[in-house]
């Protein structure tokens, strides 16, 4: 339409080149789309246990995804205390603190003691007899009390290695509380640009009704209408994009509490029976 314009006169050649340049954007920007669909699919398979090749993927539709009915505003700490991370970084602590304890036990000399019963009799007739039982105990020294300091200096490193633990397990903390509140103030503020979409693609679904209206009617030009309908198209695609924000941060949620907040284990029950008389 825009050529035929130009051929009657009735617009420029700079409007011509201009809609020609957003055509060729257009264009340019469909491989990679085409790109990201096809490896998107192939993610898909993968999570379904197919081939990418294999025929007959199950097909994943947005609206066919369920959101939880409610999300926690807050969550008490022990609930992170279900990531794997944690607790592997908890067990590391003890392991170092269970050196610091064998490093100085090892301080102190250590003994081994031996006993031995038997006879000592300056004649074969009195070998026997209650005068000659003796008792022997020996003592042997299995570790060297003069060692260098080299006991010394390998408790001073398992005190140095507990101190490690004890900033990696500090640090593992501090970044699994970041990830859960990050990911509760982005469910936030994806709540609230998903409402805000969902009024763009209602109020853009008006205005294009109206315009078809009019273009029926000889009010307005095919342009027009061509304009509302790639306006709405693009309320669409915000709002779509809102949607699998949400989803993709409520998975984030999941992951940082290493599952699900219902996944806290339930309180023990204590069965009361009646006492006999």
């Amino acid at each position: 339409m825009i050529d035929r314009q130009f051929q009657f006169g009735a617009i420029a050649r700079t409007t011509v080149l201009s809609e020609r340049n957003q055509v060729a954007q257009t264009v340019a920007s469909l491989p990679p789309l085409e790109k990201a669909l096809a490896q998107t699919r192939h993610q898909l398979s993968v999570y379904a246990g197919k081939l990418p090749s294999e025929p007959g993927m199950p097909e994943f539709r947005l609206d066919s995804l369920q959101l939880p009915q409610q999300l926690p505003i807050s969550l008490p700490s022990a609930l992170v205390r279900q990531r794997p991370d944690i607790r592997a970084s908890e067990a590391l602590l003890h392991q170092a603190s269970a050196q610091v304890g064998v490093a100085s036990a090892n301080l102190y000399p250590q003994f081994s003691l031996s006993g031995a019963y038997g006879a000592s009799s300056t004649t074969v007739g009195k070998l026997f007899s209650s005068d000659t039982l003796v008792w022997s105990l020996a003592a042997s020294l299995t570790q060297p009390i003069f060692n260098g300091g080299s006991l010394s200096a390998k408790r001073r490193a398992a005190v140095a290695a507990y101190d490690q633990a004890a900033a990696d397990y500090r640090a593992t903390l501090l970044s699994a509380f970041q990830n859960v509140a990050d990911s509760l103030r982005a469910l936030e503020f994806d709540a609230a640009a998903l409402k805000a979409q969902t009024d763009v693609d209602a109020l853009a679904g008006e205005a294009l009704a109206l315009v078809t209206r009019q273009y029926q009617l000889g009010a307005v030009s095919y342009l027009t209408l061509l304009d509302a309908q790639r306006t709405q198209q693009q309320a669409r695609i915000g709002l779509v994009q809102a949607q699998a924000a949400r989803f993709a941060d409520t998975a984030a949620l999941f992951q940082a509490l290493g599952g699900g907040w219902w996944n806290r284990p339930a309180p023990p029950t204590i069965d009361r029976q009646p006492s006999g008389g």
